[in-house]
């Protein structure tokens, strides 16, 4: 048992900041193993996202990546795939695009860059053609932290009304320039049942944040996750971070215990729903917020994230190389639920 209770910290405490891995008893293995019969893995539409702007790659090809790998399902933002996206097909191809999902057994979930009005009633109206309940959103407001704050209530509210009236549930998602513990306040303010979180691995790098501490601020609300790699890089009065293959040694990510405490949140059932493959290989994000900012700072107005080019690289590597980046998460999230699924069944066995 020490052994393997060893085997289980040096998983779990790698890049943890010394926040020290949990014991694993039978207790703990037993509801570990539950929670991994129950996980989702989900493709994403990012790691492919110059195939699908310059390669040919479609929406319907990200449906076959995801059957390919028997993942449970695909994320994708609505302009992904520019003129082949799901925002320019007519509904004939939405049409087509849900039975080939249905024949597949893939769910999909759907994204946007927005909680304006206008692109909100779009995105219903793509969701409610194509079958799916569940829309990521998030807000790119400029003014002061108060006004943008301000702001984003008023949009969740139409957003739990528009829930209710289509069946849908929208999860806000921390993206660089609010604060973990923000958006949870935003979610309780709104205190709506189908208003919750999307939690990604490494967007509260650039807020100035941890991402124990940035989980643990957001946990009551997390319903979906991006994973992805990230490289840290540490900016005059904040950090910035660089994209890179999840797991590898450039990864400064703590993902094995994210992973973890994801799959752990809800006490009946699991509250995460999909655990969304979104490996961002050469993105690059400046540092947003700042460790000596204002009570009440200026939010700048945020771009949608886009992946430029990396220098010393031809659109053909890129192409070819995002393709081999992609496979390579799905092979090393899969082997590190192996992993953890191992270490439950050998603590069980003892």
């Amino acid at each position: 048992m020490k052994a393997l209770q060893e085997r289980f910290a040096t998983l779990l405490n790698h890049n943890a900041d010394g926040a020290p891995a949990p014991l694993l008893t039978r207790e703990l293995a037993t509801r570990l193993l539950q929670r991994l019969d129950q996980a989702r893995l989900f493709a994403h539409a990012y790691p492919l996202l110059t195939n699908l702007t310059y390669g040919g790659l479609t929406p319907f090809d990200l449906l076959d990546f995801a059957y390919r790998h028997e993942l449970a399902g695909l994320s994708l933002h609505m302009l992904d795939g520019e003129h082949n996206s799901l925002s320019q097909m007519d509904a004939a191809q939405l049409h087509a695009f849900a039975a080939k999902a249905r024949a597949l057994q893939l769910n999909v979930h759907l994204e946007i860059s927005s909680t304006l009005k206008a692109d909100v009633d779009a995105a219903i109206a793509v969701a409610k053609a194509i079958g799916t309940r569940n829309i990521r959103v998030y807000s790119r407001y400029e003014g002061q932290l108060s006004q943008v704050m301000d702001r984003i209530s008023g949009d969740l509210l139409y957003l739990g009304q528009q829930a209710d009236a289509h069946d849908l549930h929208f999860d806000f998602e921390q993206h660089e320039e609010l604060k973990s513990d923000e958006i949870a306040q935003l979610l309780r303010q709104a205190n709506h049942p189908r208003l919750h979180a999307l939690f990604d691995f490494g967007n509260m790098i650039n807020a100035c944040e941890q991402p124990l501490q940035a989980l643990a601020n957001l946990a009551p609300h997390i319903r979906q996750t991006h994973l992805k790699g990230v490289r840290v890089v540490a900016e005059e009065q904040g950090f910035g971070h660089y994209g890179v293959l999840q797991g590898s040694v450039e990864d400064d990510l703590p993902s094995a215990r994210m992973l973890f405490e994801l799959l752990m949140l809800g006490e009946q059932q699991p509250q995460v729903i999909a655990f969304i493959l979104e490996q961002e290989n050469h993105y690059v994000a400046p540092a947003f917020r700042q460790s000596n900012e204002a009570a009440d700072p200026f939010i700048a107005y945020r771009e949608m994230s886009e992946t430029p080019l990396p220098a010393g690289f031809t659109l053909e590597q890129m192409l070819a190389g995002e393709q081999r980046w992609a496979n390579n998460q799905v092979t090393y999230v899969k082997t590190l639920l192996a992993e953890l699924r191992t270490l439950a069944e050998l603590t069980l066995a003892a």
